[in-house]
């Protein structure tokens, strides 16, 4: 630990500024897993996380008052470490959504076969919209590495359709591909 505190000018804002992007983007994980109830995950991240963050600190603390480049450097690694957390998170993921899809009548029962060719498990039920106009909702239960893929094949089959996307804290039950 006592490596940091040998280290001086640019080499160790480098330093302070890498390790707190690393530490903020595990951050960033751990919160999703945590979220998604993957309590083991979780916890792993959570202990690489914070023995980063005392090593850190640590070293920005050290005679902060004569070197405030280190301020600047622990911020902006906090700063990028949020963007590529969350840009990690995206790529990686985790857990299950549920998108709504609102087309007309004519259109519902078409829509579903085509997902459901693809692997996506569909529910529809009718629904009525403005002046009384027939609608199909379809509900589809997707693992979130396939939300774009969905949201491809239902905007190439109908470009008046409406979708909401929502995240899935747990389910039990229906048809997920594996």
């Amino acid at each position: 630990m006592d490596f940091l505190l040998n280290l001086s000018g640019p080499i160790l804002y480098a330093v302070i500024f890498c390790a707190k992007i690393v530490e903020v983007s595990i951050s960033t994980i751990r919160l999703v897993y945590i979220n998604k109830g993957e309590k083991v995950i979780g916890a792993i991240l959570g202990f690489i996380e914070i023995l980063i963050w005392l090593i850190v600190v640590s070293s920005v603390l050290t005679n902060i008052s004569d070197d405030p480049i280190k301020i600047l450097m622990y911020a902006g690694g906090f700063a990028l470490g949020n963007y590529i957390g969350v840009t990690i998170e995206n790529k990686i993921a985790v857990g299950m959504s549920s998108i709504q899809v609102v087309v007309n009548e004519n259109e519902g029962e078409s829509l579903a076969d085509i997902l459901r060719d693809q692997g996506f498990g569909v529910t529809i039920i009718e629904g009525k919209g403005k002046n009384d106009s027939k609608k199909n909702l379809l509900f589809v239960q997707l693992k979130r590495k396939r939300i774009s893929e969905a949201i491809k094949i239902v905007k190439n089959f109908s470009d008046t359709a409406f979708i909401t996307v929502n995240d899935v804290k747990s389910s039990v039950g229906g048809f997920v591909k594996k």
